[in-house]
């Protein structure tokens, strides 16, 4: 019988294992973001539509050094590949862009390292670059001229998505020099801050229902479920329902960008297979709400060839990652990720978490003191607002 007990039992659980993975993350979240805002400050958005005029294999390398230098958000990710479409920058680099900016970011690698293993990081960015390199080959052999002309049209409708004014502001430092004097001055501080805070504000939402989710299902889900959903008596089919399977609960959850990864910590405990959790994560550009913004953006049938490119790239990424990872005995052995009840210690997870939350507060202070939750208010705006008031107010409080 239920009862009211059993369920604030139940709930407390789930919170508590929440908290613990909270707990666990804190401090490499902190130095991820913080990490992301500096790389930002001293890359200019204005350059990248030059950057990418075409499909080449230079541009393609381009967007990916564009991407993995810009933020982790996916909505963010997905507003600006859109904006530099619109302003000229080919359709696939754009799109790879899309996909380097929520797999190859500095701040999921630290993140999967902590709560995964360094096993699943290194399967991430090797997996990531793979799978941009199948997205390429994907859209060379099935992306038409008519499809570009379509997503065009669309694209120049403007309709709003999601994260359109963070995505287009350019706060990056525009002052002479060295990347590290870049970096080191006023505006460079000024800068990172407001890199450092306008992506928390992103993403925040993203993070914290994947912690609650991946709580819930810990405590709720009792593995012996996962374990027959995942066919785990099965290798051989275990592995490759895994990466089929994965990409589609990752539609499914909602969850995207960081995010996924306490959810993909769950998974893998549950049994899922090492490419279907690697498959999980790179989903992130193909949940629902994701897939409607498609739709505004590009129309109907772009979506859907998008939705149908990106699966069979984030399957087949996940599925190769898995074989060559399991033929060099790098697949982790012990189910053990950190899925943990609210425990603080005084340990080095404590010191660390104590440190970055005094620079997360330092950082904080500037952004604070640099107009920056005037900023903060233009998150949504439409893009040419956003990026001309935030290009201007950022130079105006940089000193």
């Amino acid at each position: 019988m239920i009862t009211l007990e059993r369920i604030l039992s139940g709930l407390l659980e789930a919170l508590s294992m929440a908290f613990g993975m909270t707990w666990e993350i804190l401090w490499a979240l902190i130095l991820g973001f913080a990490l992301s805002g500096l790389v930002q400050a001293v890359v200019t958005k204005s350059e990248m539509t030059r950057l990418l005029p075409d499909d080449s294999p230079r541009s393609i390398g381009v967007a990916c050094g564009l991407g993995a230098a810009s933020s982790s958000c996916s909505y963010a990710a997905v507003a600006l590949a859109r904006s530099i479409f619109r302003k000229g920058a080919n359709f696939t680099a754009a799109m790879v862009f899309e996909f380097a900016s929520t797999n190859l970011v500095i701040e999921l690698g630290i993140i999967m390292a902590i709560m995964l293993g360094w096993q699943f990081t290194l399967g991430e960015f090797v997996g990531g670059t793979l799978m941009i390199v199948l997205l390429w080959a994907l859209f060379r052999s099935f992306l038409t001229p008519r499809l570009v002309q379509a997503a065009k049209r669309q694209a120049e409708r403007g309709l709003v998505g999601s994260m359109e004014g963070h995505a287009e502001m350019d706060m990056s430092v525009q002052e002479e020099g060295t990347i590290i004097q870049r970096a080191t001055s006023p505006a460079g501080f000024t800068s990172i801050s407001h890199y450092f805070v306008m992506d928390w504000a992103s993403i925040w939402k993203d993070i914290v229902v994947g912690l609650l989710l991946a709580g819930a299902l810990a405590a709720w889900v009792p593995y012996s479920f996962w374990q027959s959903f995942f066919l785990t008596d099965q290798p051989g089919l275990s592995t490759v329902w895994g990466v089929v399977v994965g990409p589609l609960v990752a539609v499914l959850s909602f969850v995207c960008s960081i995010g996924n990864v306490p959810l993909a910590a769950v998974l893998w405990n549950g049994g899922m297979s090492f490419g279907g959790v690697m498959a999980f994560i790179f989903a992130d550009l193909i949940v629902l709400p994701i897939l409607n913004i498609y739709r505004k953006y590009y129309g109907g049938r772009v979506s859907l060839f998008l939705f149908a490119t990106f699966y069979a790239a984030m399957a087949s990424a996940g599925l190769i990652v898995d074989l060559v990872f399991e033929a060099l005995g790098l697949v982790p052995a012990h189910r053990n990720a950190k899925v943990v009840e609210a425990s603080i210690q005084l340990n080095y997870t404590t010191v660390l978490n104590v440190i970055f939350l005094i620079l997360a507060a330092v950082l904080v202070w500037r952004f604070m003191k640099t107009g920056g939750p005037q900023m903060l208010k233009m998150m949504g705006e439409s893009a040419d607002h956003s990026d001309h008031m935030g290009h201007e107010r950022h130079q105006h409080n940089s000193h």
